[in-house]
């Protein structure tokens, strides 16, 4: 049975207390966690604010940047190592893994070890009252030990998102994967000590949320930061620990995020895309759709193009040829997204397609499995439109004009991202500049440039991450003044 082991102070540490990981496609337990006591905790953040004052404290610009560089360059070297233990703790699709998360985990490295590298710091001349001059300018200087919550739907790409600048800014990090996606992480450590970064820079602890590994990380008054990943709920938790002692908090948070579709679209884009951004990664994406909002002249004819490319999704194992749907990520999830398929029948929907569990294999029929699903007809008070279901499963609802699909979309307390479907490049605009999110899609969806700011609005978060934003929150700025 495979060991998940915590990793603290560059060794693979065990722990009297284990809990069992679960495939999403068999329920078939695949291996044992160990969890983390206050103690392991405590040796990580130990061992991490003694690398910040050893090595790596010490460590130029320039020498730190190269083993970021190595520890890219040595996950694509491993890259079916990670690729198979994204699988097998997510069940999502191969081809997803292999062209989303894996290279975007590597990638992110080497994107934030460049910005470090580039950087510009400001200066400023100024006049003083003596009739003299003075200049100013900024150091930025690493924020510290800082807490990386992570959350299961997209691991090693969503850790490596927050790994990847905390480290070329030169903090050091401890890391609490998902208790349901150990594995990267903990594969993670065997990059570090390959490459040689220094030991106590990369530490994870393994465990849950309350009582456990998260609480006793985020509650930890040595750990100067905390960026998280995860639940809006979750998110106040987190804050709510980061306030004694006042250390600051990134979040990103939940989402009910719209598609906007204008009867000038290009139809066939916008049917693909809002295909994408409702059901990919079975529905499991934060940035995905789960309210669609549709102009009425074409509503009719989007409703039935959408249904027949859910219908078409081919629902199974990540190995098998073809496969565009993996399982939930675990038992509970997939009760709360049927308790949601449950609810919109019992609150008048019409069910367009799915709503329901599929059959499968014998050898996968335990698996977490649901079917792709659509409603119709709902008002915007329902449920299944109100709140968060992470599942892959939308609403579309028609609408008339401009003004009516603002105040659709914005109707909601979340505030993470949009994606705008229109040929008018007036309109496409407007809309950006009206909807209350962090992240505007025009024409597309999912297309990220890692250099650009990052996060939600309302309550989808706080602060931005992306390129030099990441810093914002990585580093501290020390304002210099020298009196000539």
């Amino acid at each position: 049975m495979k060991q998940f082991l915590n990793y603290i102070n560059g060794e693979f540490v065990a722990t009297d207390k284990t809990f069992e990981k679960r495939s999403p496609v068999s329920n078939q337990v695949i291996g044992m966690v160990n969890e983390a006591s206050q103690a392991e905790v405590d040796q990580a953040v130990t061992a991490a604010r003694e690398a910040l004052k050893g090595d790596w404290g010490k460590l130029t610009t320039v020498k730190r940047v190269e083993l970021l560089y190595a520890v890219a360059d040595e996950i694509n070297r491993r890259f079916d190592d990670f690729l198979e233990a994204e699988i097998a703790d997510t069940g999502k699709p191969r081809s997803l893994a292999s062209h989303i998360d894996i290279p975007r985990g590597a990638a992110n490295f080497k994107v934030f070890a460049d910005i470090i590298k580039n950087v510009p710091n400001e200066t400023f001349q100024m006049d003083t009252p003596d009739g003299g001059k003075a200049i100013n300018y900024a150091i930025r200087k690493p924020l510290g030990v800082i807490g990386v919550v992570c959350p299961w739907n997209l691991p090693l790409l969503l850790m490596t998102w927050k790994v990847g600048p905390a480290l070329a800014c030169g903090n050091t990090v401890i890391v609490k994967p998902s208790e349901e996606t150990p594995a990267t992480a903990t594969l993670l450590g065997e990059v570090f000590e390959k490459v040689g970064v220094p030991k106590g820079v990369y530490n994870v602890v393994h465990g849950f949320g309350p009582n456990s590994a998260g609480e006793f990380l985020t509650k930890h008054q040595g750990v100067n930061g905390i960026t998280f990943t995860g639940e809006t709920r979750t998110g106040e938790a987190i804050m709510a620990a980061a306030a004694k002692g006042v250390r600051p908090v990134s979040f990103e948070l939940g989402g009910k995020n719209a598609a906007i579709v204008f009867e000038d679209c290009d139809f066939e884009k916008a049917i693909a895309g809002v295909t994408r951004s409702a059901f990919e990664n079975c529905g499991q994406v934060c940035l995905g759709t789960e309210r669609v909002y549709v102009q009425r002249p074409i509503f009719d004819k989007f409703v039935a193009a959408l249904k027949a490319k859910a219908e078409g999704l081919k629902v199974g194992p990540s190995n098998e040829p073809g496969v565009g749907l993996g399982p939930l990520i675990s038992a509970e999830h997939k009760q709360k997204v049927t308790s949601y398929y449950a609810k919109a029948v019992a609150e008048g929907a019409t069910v367009v397609t799915g709503g329901g569990v599929p059959k499968m294999a014998d050898e996968f029929k335990d698996g977490y499995w649901v079917q792709p699903t659509i409603w119709t007809g709902l008002p915007e008070t329902a449920s299944v439109i109100r709140e968060e279901i992470f599942g892959p499963c939308c609403h579309i609802a028609p609408f008339d004009t401009e003004e009516e699909a603002i105040a659709l979309a914005n109707n909601t307390t979340y505030g993470l991202a949009t994606s705008v479907w229109t040929e008018n490049l007036g309109r496409a605009h407007r809309m950006a500049e009206a909807i209350e999110v962090g992240l505007c899609w025009i024409n597309s969806w999912f297309l990220r440039d890692l250099r650009t700011p990052f996060g939600g609005a309302k309550g989808s978060g706080i602060g931005r991450e992306g390129g030099v934003h990441s810093l914002e929150f990585y580093t501290e700025l020390r304002n210099v003044c020298v009196k000539l």
